[in-house]
């Protein structure tokens, strides 16, 4: 589960080969806008609700239970198996992400970063409002993996919880996940993360 984390920086956005994202943003929570690039609009970053809204929702509130989406039932749960079956993937620039750990027996904020300080370029899922009702235009969802087994993400959430973590994609499969033709292709995607994290203690 991730519900807090901190968007990759214009300057870390910079090394990527698109303009720079033309909006303001700082660390995100549920109904925060963060860039994001879609499989819709794969040359630039679009400012996105953290968060998914399907297009039968009436106000974004929604936002708040629609931030992770499990691999497992993403395509049946009514808020995301739209964007699932009809292929709408994005990647979720993150510097960092944030979870508590409960391993002195309260909640500690932990901060997980990649060891060599570049973006983690985190698999989605997208929605677009066509209609002008005052609900964000873009929103998306983070998709989520079981980490009872992840030696890092383990460690996070309440000790009876089952244990998840976002799906962090290696640097080279970004451009293999926007370009997804099927249902079983994506799949084949969602991992455990093979790219060097490290976590530590971060209250605020």
């Amino acid at each position: 589960m991730c519900a807090n984390y901190r968007p990759s920086s214009r300057e870390a956005l910079a090394a990527f080969p698109l303009p720079p994202p033309d909006f303001s943003y700082g660390e995100a929570y549920p109904g925060s806008i963060v860039p994001v690039v879609t499989n819709f609009a794969p040359r630039e970053w679009v400012p996105a609700c953290f968060g998914l809204i399907p297009a039968w929702a009436k106000d974004a509130k929604i936002a708040r239970s629609t931030y992770n989406a499990r691999t497992e039932t993403v395509g049946e749960k009514p808020s995301f198996r739209n964007a699932w079956k009809r292929g709408q993937l994005c990647i979720i620039p993150a510097d960092a992400i944030y979870e508590p750990s409960y391993e002195t027996g309260r909640a500690v904020r932990w901060r997980i970063e990649r060891t060599d300080g570049k973006p983690m370029g985190i698999a989605g899922l997208w929605e677009r409002q066509l209609k002008d009702d005052g609900l964000p235009s873009w929103s998306m969802t983070m998709l989520t993996i079981n980490a009872d087994n992840d030696p890092l993400f383990k460690r996070f959430h309440k000790p009876d919880d089952e244990k998840r973590s976002v799906v962090i994609l290696p640097d080279d499969a970004w451009g293999d996940w926007l370009r997804c033709k099927s249902e079983n292709e994506a799949q084949t995607l969602l991992n455990e993360c093979e790219v060097e994290l490290r976590g530590s203690p971060d209250p605020k």
